[in-house]
């Protein structure tokens, strides 16, 4: 396995790891007891607290999932090993995972994907990649509004120490690990700034790696070649919604997404678990394959410096495997009894001590990987040069252009509407189609201040304009700090 160990993980006085264990939902308690079975025979010292997190927190009113000695906990063991959760449908519930990723400032996600050919099923027997994912940033900070009746927005926020944070991990990783190249997968065809801040973030880091081969690929076609073509990829990075969808396609054209585990690794703590989810439609029927979190869990016993013990256990497992013991969704031509979670998990422990012949065993982890901290950046000449207000309009194009241009000034003029980033006004065309919500865009011909920004929203406002946002707009050392519109 791949994830190696951070120094504030060792406990060297007493030989064991304080670890905070959530027993989930659904096939969660049937498969955390499989795997700490399995890690426990192959000899990992856990200090174990268990806490209670998903489902019954959230209905007792708790819409993190998450109370408050389950957090003294985490935050007191700095490890969490956690089972799928099952989150209520319905409003108000926010994700547990992005909680506590952003919480205790958990920045990578680390997913390790290898084929197990041939004795699991897939198209791609030499797949082995690792997908490290930006943590805590972009959509998945869940900032939505809804502006107008037919008009919501999510706001995609990267940053550049966050973006330089996870990028310099994965370099790192993959320097470590003996890995040749790292692929950054981004869309900045289309996003130039933030996509684009990511891509040149990964430009200059790995001018910093000589040694390590480089790439970029369109996060489209990027996703399609994992699918067709995994073995062209090494390490891959990418932001976190990107890093979500290729992971769980990586982790399904291996054979199983029932075999991912994932890491997620920061300065103040990890949290390991399997990709997939809580999977109500066979809880309790002792079907469940426990592999993608048992997976996790040697991951982690390799962070906290149980290396031995984290390749025993693996190696039985990937033994099993070769013996042709499955579970129902690994079952394949290679298949030579189909078992249950705990006949299979018997089947690993029997086979303690013993390494794979033809899979590629486990060796204990080489070191730590280093954990670059934020670096923030010298401040730019930062300069306002107008402002972007979104309203509400539903009386055609024109008629708000002659509002608009009365509010504005010859300081402050009106230069474009937009509806949805298609240009309207001027010159706009008739077949774009219109929603309720337009921009207009006003920037200064000169040089111009806050004040004149506020001054012009009370005459939109006294105009009878329904403002929903406003957005200013900077140059930063002379470059534009905005993006043009459709059609500008």
């Amino acid at each position: 396995m791949t994830v190696q160990p951070s120094p504030a993980q060792l406990k060297p006085e007493t030989g064991t790891t304080p670890v905070t264990v959530a027993r989930g939902d659904g096939i969660g308690p049937e498969i955390m007891e499989a795997s700490l079975a399995i890690l426990e025979a192959a000899g990992a010292r856990l200090a174990i607290e268990e806490i209670e997190v998903g489902e019954k927190v959230y209905k007792a009113g708790f819409t993190s999932g998450l109370t408050d000695d389950a957090w003294a906990s985490i935050r007191r063991t700095k490890l969490l090993y956690k089972a799928p959760i099952t989150t209520p449908q319905g409003g108000g519930y926010k994700s547990l995972n992005v909680t506590i990723r952003t919480g205790l400032g958990l920045f990578a996600n680390v997913r390790p994907v290898r084929g197990y050919a041939p004795y699991v099923p897939t198209y791609h027997p030499d797949m082995d990649l690792v997908i490290v994912r930006e943590n805590e940033e972009d959509l998945y900070t869940g900032i939505e509004h809804r502006q107008t009746d037919e008009v919501v927005q999510c706001l995609k926020l990267l940053s550049r120490p966050g973006s330089e944070r996870v990028i310099r991990y994965a370099f790192d990783f993959a320097r470590l690990a003996g890995r040749k190249k790292v692929t950054c997968l981004v869309k900045d065809n289309i996003m130039k700034l933030t996509d684009g801040m990511f891509h040149r973030c990964f430009d200059e880091i790995a001018a910093e790696y000589p040694e390590i081969a480089h790439d970029h690929m369109i996060v489209d076609i990027g996703a399609a070649k994992i699918a067709v073509n995994p073995e062209r990829f090494d390490v891959v990075v990418t932001p976190n919604l990107y890093g979500d969808i290729v992971s769980d396609i990586a982790a399904e054209v291996a054979g199983s997404v029932g075999l991912a585990g994932s890491a997620n690794i920061g300065e103040h703590g990890a949290m390991f678990e399997a990709v997939h989810g809580s999977a109500p439609d066979i809880t309790g029927k002792g079907i469940a394959n426990p592999s993608g979190l048992f997976l996790a869990g040697v991951e982690m016993l390799q962070f906290a410096g149980q290396g031995e013990a984290a390749a025993r256990a693996f190696n039985a497992w990937a033994a099993t495997i070769e013996a042709g013991i499955h579970t129902g969704d690994m079952s394949g031509p290679e298949t030579k009894q189909k078992v249950g979670t705990k006949a299979f998990t018997q089947a690993v422990i029997a086979r303690m001590g013993e390494v794979p012949k033809k899979l590629k065993p486990c060796q204990p982890s080489k070191g730590a990987v280093p954990l670059p901290p934020p670096v923030r950046r010298v401040p730019e000449e930062k300069v306002l040069k107008g402002v972007d207000i979104f309203v509400e309009w539903r009386d055609g194009t024109e008629a708000l252009a002659a509002i608009l241009k009365t509010a504005a000034t010859e300081a402050l003029p009106l230069t474009l509407i937009t509806n949805r980033s298609a240009k309207v006004w001027p010159n706009g065309l008739p077949e774009t189609f219109c929603t309720d919500q337009f921009r207009g865009r006003f920037e200064f011909a000169g040089t111009g201040t806050a004040q004149d920004v506020i001054a012009l929203q009370s005459r939109l406002v006294e105009a009878g304009i329904s403002i929903g946002k406003t957005e200013n707009l900077f140059s930063f050392n002379g470059k534009l700090g905005y993006s043009l519109a459709q059609g500008q």
